[in-house]
């Protein structure tokens, strides 16, 4: 077992289901030694999602987790479409987008859920990378969505 599942069983959390592809695309794309995610949203582990508009419907902090949530479909899609997490070297690259009000201005906070579970996961010099986070209107009313690119081994 590597170290980000190492970490995921010493902090008790457990993957959601890897969710269902929502149209022509593929979840993860490898070229290289990079590793590009498609848009991941926050499925809970009974294949919900957290949806809403921060700033009306969920405050910063029930963003926060979301964007949380999201870090974790995101491990599940990876893990399954590699059949390990153990591939992963550390996190390039961030896009964060929040469905939010027009006024809310906290993208940032919200999507340091998803950052934040990442240091704590890959640790500070692998879990942290270039970000981005801006406020946008997301398919299906879902609250977060994030895409990335990791380096691979």
């Amino acid at each position: 077992m590597n170290t980000i599942e190492v970490r995921l069983q010493e902090l008790g959390i457990t993957l959601p289901p890897p969710p269902p592809l929502g149209g022509v695309y593929k979840p993860v794309m490898v070229v290289d030694k990079m590793l590009y995610v498609s848009g991941q949203g926050p499925l809970r582990n009974d294949g919900t999602l957290i949806t809403g508009k921060v700033g009306a419907d969920l405050n910063t902090e029930e963003g926060y987790e979301a964007a949380k949530q999201v870090g974790l479909t995101m491990l599940a899609t990876i893990k399954n479409e590699l059949g390990s997490l153990e591939p992963l070297k550390q996190l390039v690259k961030t896009l964060g987008m929040v469905n939010c009000t027009l006024d809310f201005g906290q993208q940032p906070q919200v999507i340091n859920g998803f950052s934040e579970l990442m240091v704590s996961l890959m640790g500070e010099g692998k879990g942290k990378g270039a970000r981005s986070a801006v406020g946008m209107i997301l398919p299906g009313q879902i609250a977060v969505e994030i895409e990335a690119i990791f380096q691979l081994q």
